[in-house]
């Protein structure tokens, strides 16, 4: 059963090459090329997928059957909020997307909705305000573009 993980891990590699020639595509930020651009995060975890995916092809879990029960649905309901929230990321914008994003998957954890959607609502601003703010790196607001700041 080794072959699940290295199929897996294939897969994982294909989509981590991916999504790193993907993040070389962005253009170059107005003002020339900085040390900490847009495309820096995206990079970052292109090389952690990769050596993730490289770990997973090399040293399989000698017992890994794939859990078809209840926790192969939670996996699928994992990737559908994930996919959903790169596609609502723009429209929607950074923080919108990351509440619904995390605190979806913190219900789906066990928390209870209340906790779940305020966990998620948290993430979001803290993590909207240290990109914007300290790091300089402009995430998009969505339909919350009435609170941006000239």
């Amino acid at each position: 059963m080794r072959l699940n993980d290295r199929i897996f891990g294939a897969v994982l590699l294909a989509l981590a090459v991916a999504y790193g020639w993907g993040a070389t595509q962005f253009p170059e930020p107005f003002g020339g090329a900085e040390t900490v651009g847009p495309d820096t995060f995206p990079k970052l975890l292109a090389v952690v997928l990769s050596i993730s995916s490289l770990y997973l092809m090399l040293r399989p879990d000698p017992d890994n059957a794939w859990p078809w029960n209840r926790t192969g649905i939670e996996l699928v309901i994992a990737v559908v909020v994930l996919v959903l929230y790169s596609g609502l990321l723009q429209p929607l914008g950074f923080i919108i997307s990351t509440t619904l994003a995390v605190g979806t998957l913190c219900w789906r954890m066990g928390a209870t909705p209340v906790k779940a959607y305020v966990t998620g609502a948290v993430s979001g601003v803290a993590v909207f305000v240290i990109f914007n703010f300290v790091l300089g790196l402009v995430l998009p607001l969505g339909l919350l573009s009435f609170l941006e700041v000239s």
